[in-house]
């Protein structure tokens, strides 16, 4: 009997192509299985190099598109002397139209959290497994300039959490992790609450899974120190993102956590462009060396 062909890969529709440090600025669009709607992600591509390129996953936070970070960082600079692809997915599932997905600005559109949620009226709020599942095999698909097998992954604030929890849920897949400004332990902060009780319903072990402070205290073996900078005029600093309880719950476990409070930044793309090629060096010390 002849072997089964393979599945075809995901169809791209490019939106836009901008040439930027001699690489590339790329926009797509396709059908995610995942999440049940159109997606896009944004690609900046270094020029092409003789091997294949190491890949950094943005996740952007509370009211971004997946071109928020490529529009305002000026990541490209630094991402295209290292030879690092950038791949910047949208926040959340878009044109539902699931009743009060819209209503607030800190849940449902754009508000995504990167977890796979079981109230079964946000069932298509899937970002966990869209960032951890789909997307790296659409790229893989489509882009054999890419090494998707050598990855990292950072963010900010509603990003930083998610890359901070997917990057502790699968140490195996992500060589690195970063943030800036993350909500460092939702289960006690505002945001976090309002999206958990709605994405995840009421039980408390279930929030536990998708909150960064709780996952570094059962972690086994997380030795790549985690960088993070926060600003310390940030308004959202004391009440909603909490770095310092994800600061002693590392100190207790023995994980490596650089945590760069940085004096007068607040929580803008004016306080990530400020140190953004310094992540992008500390991610590049692991893929290069992997």
């Amino acid at each position: 009997m002849a072997a089964a062909a393979p599945p075809p890969a995901a169809a791209l529709e490019q939106l836009s192509k901008t040439k930027m440090f001699g690489g590339h600025n790329l926009r797509f669009r396709h059908q995610s299985a995942t999440l049940g709607c159109p997606m896009t992600f944004s690609l900046f591509l270094p020029a092409s190099p003789a091997s294949k390129l190491p890949v950094l996953y943005w996740l952007s936070g509370l009211t971004c598109t997946d071109e928020n970070f490529i529009i305002k960082s000026g990541v490209q600079r630094a991402a295209a002397a290292h030879g690092i692809a950038i791949v910047a997915p949208d926040t959340s599932p878009r044109g539902l139209n699931v009743e009060g997905e819209a209503d607030s600005w800190d849940f449902g559109v754009g508000a995504g959290f990167y977890l796979n949620a079981t109230n079964e009226k946000w069932k298509n709020w899937r970002m966990y497994d869209y960032v951890v599942k789909e997307l790296p095999n659409v790229l893989s698909d489509n882009f054999e300039q890419l090494n998707t097998s050598c990855a990292s992954i950072s963010g900010h604030s509603m990003g930083g959490h998610g890359a901070l929890t997917i990057y502790l849920k699968n140490t195996d897949k992500y060589k690195s992790v970063s943030a800036f400004a993350p909500i460092a332990n939702p289960i006690s902060c505002p945001w976090g609450q309002k999206a958990f009780s709605n994405y995840l319903g009421s039980a408390k072990s279930e929030w536990e899974e998708y909150d960064a402070t709780c996952l570094i205290k059962k972690s086994n073996g997380v030795s790549t120190s985690i960088l993070i900078d926060q600003g310390d005029d940030d308004k959202f600093l004391a009440e909603q993102l909490l770095p310092g309880n994800f600061e002693e719950a590392c100190k207790a476990a023995g994980v490596p956590l650089i945590l760069r409070m940085q004096p007068g930044y607040d929580h803008s793309f004016f306080f990530i462009a400020t140190f953004v090629d310094d992540h992008i060096a500390h991610h590049a010390q692991f893929l290069k060396s992997a």
